[in-house]
């Protein structure tokens, strides 16, 4: 079986996205990192810290802070990412939705935190009883039975 060129090229550009370091992929801003331990071979082992607008509400911003698993397997985005993310979301304009477009709980954020299975999600909880949204972040592999997990908060009604 003969393949062109075009096919071959187009193949290997779409496998070779799966081994991107996860700090790679879309994110609204890259805010700043430091390091956590000196890798001889490899990029170090990182904290980083990223900041990303809610997609239906503005005036929210979230900033995630994560690992990123340095030397080669974390360089090429092989590295078992560890599940503990943290987010803290405030209003950092006018807060401004349409209802009808913002679902009662949604995903707003996803990133790829190993080469299967793994995933760092922040989903949007909207409280409408006391004008609040709740993100909240999670991997969705299981670590020791129990997702870490963290929270944040941001009201938008009067008081």
């Amino acid at each position: 079986m003969r393949f062109s060129t075009p096919v071959v090229i187009t193949s290997l550009v779409m496998m070779s996205s799966l081994l991107l370091p996860t700090s790679l992929l879309a994110q609204d801003a890259h805010i700043g990192s430091v390091r956590t331990e000196f890798r001889l071979i490899g990029p170090n082992s990182t904290i980083e810290v990223e900041r990303f607008d809610d997609p239906k509400v503005q005036g929210i911003s979230c900033y995630l802070s994560y690992s990123q698993v340095g030397g080669i397997s974390g360089a090429v985005g092989l590295a078992e990412e560890a599940s503990e993310a943290s987010v803290a979301c405030r209003q950092t304009g006018e807060i401004v939705f349409d209802p009808d477009e913002v679902d009662e709980q949604e995903v707003v954020f996803n990133q790829r935190r190993s080469a299967l299975f793994k995933n760092m999600r922040v989903v949007r909880m909207h409280d409408a009883e006391t004008e609040t949204f709740v993100y909240l972040t999670y991997s969705t592999k299981l670590v020791d039975g129990s997702p870490k997990n963290a929270i944040s908060a941001v009201h938008y009604g009067g008081f």
